[in-house]
């Protein structure tokens, strides 16, 4: 199958491959972790809107969005094996198997995805009472839970769409493109919800159609583009030595993801002893936390995609000095993080409590209580963060796998009932939970590196990098 590569693609694989690690590093994660930062923003603001509705719609979104992040899962796990096996395709100059890989990465999302809402939307509300969702939130969220899982479909293909432009170098187009889905989406939400007055479901709805423009400039896109990444049907293959890859990669980063969503579901369950404002106040915490880790997350994306170029044209020394710097920039996004929510968190807390005209300063000190352990953990989610990057980069989802499993299942779900069971906190006891499992996480992270960072100094060089 003979393929063309454009000129732009070819030379950002070059870029990639030569240019100072630094300039490059820094050139491809900040419009991704600026488009994360952003989501964050757009999360809290769309928590505004639901609490202008009442604590019970927050309480409703915050439970159910993790259960919703359960189903997704499988999109994102694909994504970040396709991006892997493509970029390391990519960087290994095989053309052939970047078009077959991102044609068959398409079909399969689409398949998947229309599969998984097929079963969920008829059955939603006795899954939701499976995974012990308190039947208030079902009530109140049980629409909102069906319009979400439409907006399933959508989301998996645009996630693969986002992901193989990640490893085209596409980092500002995917900001652009995003800040305006943003912009739809919150305008929706403030027309639904402060003009006509509507309910949690019509912020779902919001969603979708804000979902559907991406879906369709990605269709338009991925048809009428140039080179090895324009979808072709017959270039869709079931050879092993394209799919088995995609699988293989994929399917511990989508146990990963679903396990870890999961384990915020239990979280949240467990959290309901102390009262259904505090599953909200959780939730809050967590979006607050975005403002800060959510940076973690971009730079996790374009690093992932560096490293696994890197690795496929075989310059291993140069994907350990993308890792370092990647360390250090996370470690200081981290620091920021943290001096920034310690100066605003009380009045973060105070908005967040206001529903109408009324304040809840029960709800506001609840938020303040979770938060104030939480952010704790910053700095090491960003060393955590850098270390999946590399794992990713190299292959060994496994890892990551194994090390987001330990983090809600060895440090969180057990830490929490232990304090549940033997001390007399309160709702803090949620916060002083998530403290020392995004600690421990970072601390466990950074000693699953040094094995793999020696084996890596250990491989030999390719001839290009040598000269």
């Amino acid at each position: 199958m003979a393929v063309y590569v454009s000129k732009k693609d070819e030379a950002f694989r070059d870029y990639a491959q030569t240019a100072p690690p630094l300039k490059v590093l820094l050139s491809v994660c900040m419009p991704l972790a600026l488009y994360q930062a952003m989501q964050a923003i757009f999360k809290i603001l769309d928590a505004l809107m639901a609490s202008h509705i009442g604590a019970g719609a927050v309480s409703a979104i915050s439970s159910l969005s993790q259960i919703t992040n359960m189903v997704t899962a499988i999109g994102g796990g694909l994504a970040v094996g396709g991006c892997i096996h493509i970029s390391e395709s990519y960087g290994g100059g095989d053309y052939d198997e970047v078009k077959r890989a991102t044609s068959t990465l398409y079909v399969g999302t689409i398949i998947a995805s229309s599969l998984m809402a097929l079963v969920l939307i008829p059955f939603a509300a006795p899954f939701l009472r499976i995974l012990q969702t308190p039947e208030e939130l079902i009530t109140e969220g049980l629409g909102y839970f069906r319009v979400e899982i439409i907006s399933l479909v959508l989301t998996f293909f645009n996630t693969v769409y986002i992901a193989i432009e990640r490893s085209r170098g596409h980092s500002r187009r995917i900001l652009v493109l995003n800040l305006i889905v943003i912009g739809i989406k919150l305008g929706l939400s403030a027309l639904f919800v402060y003009v006509l007055n509507g309910t949690v479901i019509m912020i779902s709805v919001a969603t979708v159609i804000s979902q559907l423009f991406i879906s369709c400039f990605a269709v338009y896109t991925m048809s009428h583009d140039d080179g090895v990444f324009r979808f072709s049907i017959k270039a869709v293959s079931a050879r092993r030595s394209t799919v088995l890859p995609i699988l293989n990669l994929s399917y511990p980063v989508a146990a990963e993801k679903m396990l870890f969503a999961a384990g915020k579901v239990i979280i949240n369950a467990m959290s309901g002893v102390y009262g259904a404002l505090t599953v909200g106040a959780l939730g809050i915490s967590n979006n607050i936390g975005g403002l800060t880790t959510n940076w973690h997350s971009g730079t996790l994306d374009g690093a992932t995609s560096l490293i696994s170029q890197n690795r496929g044209a075989g310059r291993y020394r140069r994907t350990l000095q993308i890792f370092y710097r990647l360390l250090l920039v996370d470690v200081i996004i981290g620091l920021i993080g943290y001096t920034l929510v310690t100066l605003t968190l009380p009045g973060l807390a105070r908005i967040f409590a206001q529903s109408k005209n009324n304040f809840d300063p029960e709800f506001a000190s609840m938020i303040v209580d979770i938060h104030r352990y939480e952010m704790i953990g910053y700095m090491t989610l960003g060393v955590n963060s850098a270390v999946n990057a590399l794992f990713f980069g190299f292959g060994f989802t496994k890892l990551v796998m194994v090390l987001n499993v330990a983090r809600v299942f060895l440090f969180r779900v057990p830490v929490l009932w232990i304090l549940q069971e033997f001390t007399r906190m309160g709702a803090e006891a949620v916060g002083v939970t998530m403290m020392i499992s995004n600690v421990a996480t970072g601390i466990a992270s950074a000693l699953m590196a040094i094995p793999i960072i020696i084996k890596i100094m250990r491989m030999k060089d390719s001839v290009e990098e040598e000269v």
